[in-house]
């Protein structure tokens, strides 16, 4: 990237992490990914009982490896096959826990966090339970506002994770949200009809009411879909 194409996105990087400030949400910034496990330590205690959602991001950045060190009561969700007892009784605990990490699937320049899910555990989270809530986004997911960020999720996050989830979805053939070529790309919740769609939950973090309960570290690199 020449210098005056860094300068750039590093204002608009500046942007965001005030913006999230201004929404009562605690902002950190890291130049490189090998930089987020030492950052996410520091929001942790050692024997705090911490969970996740599903996310390509925290695996990228070695935050799963910093969770299964044994510093921490990880609540594993990956052990378990989803749908079982076991699961759903972990998701029930995750409501409890002292941290809930994830990652989003966009951010706004005016510091809003947009997520989607399918089942919902996610976004449940980041809305309401868990003590703290560490967000980790790599500066890909960047967006001017949230139309962009509906726009994002249809044509990026979406087929991507249908793809790796193994979903038999529109996307996941086609590469975009059935929503962009019917031209109801703009439609929030407008999609295919397929009983394995990932995008069923939609949650918008805006200003919040308990001050830093949400942590953002925002990443100079890309991270995740």
């Amino acid at each position: 990237m020449d210098t005056s194409m860094a300068k750039v996105q590093r204002m608009r990087m500046d942007r965001v992490l005030k913006n999230l400030e201004k929404n009562n949400m605690q902002a950190f910034y890291v130049e490189r990914k090998e930089e987020v496990p030492a950052q996410v330590a520091a929001l942790l205690r050692e024997g705090d009982t911490i969970c996740c959602g599903g996310t390509v991001t925290l695996e990228e950045c070695g935050v799963m490896d910093l969770m299964r060190s044994g510093a921490y009561n990880f609540l594993d969700r990956s052990i378990y096959p989803l749908g079982s007892p076991e699961i759903r009784e972990l998701y029930g605990k995750m409501f409890l826990s002292d941290a809930f990490l994830t990652s989003a699937n966009a951010i706004t320049e005016a510091g809003e966090l947009y997520n989607v899910d399918g089942s919902g555990n996610r976004v449940a989270a980041i809305a309401y339970g868990p003590k703290s809530v560490i967000v980790v986004v790599g500066c890909n997911k960047i967006v001017h506002n949230l139309e962009e960020a509906i726009l994002r999720v249809k044509s990026v996050a979406a087929p991507a994770n249908a793809v790796r989830l193994g979903r038999d979805t529109y996307c996941a053939h086609e590469g975009e949200c059935a929503s962009i070529a019917g031209n109801r790309g703009k439609e929030m919740c407008a999609g295919c009809t397929s009983d394995t769609r990932i995008c069923a939950q939609y949650l918008v973090s805006g200003h919040q009411m308990i001050k830093n309960r949400i942590k953002v570290i925002l990443v100079g690199e890309p991270l995740g879909y």
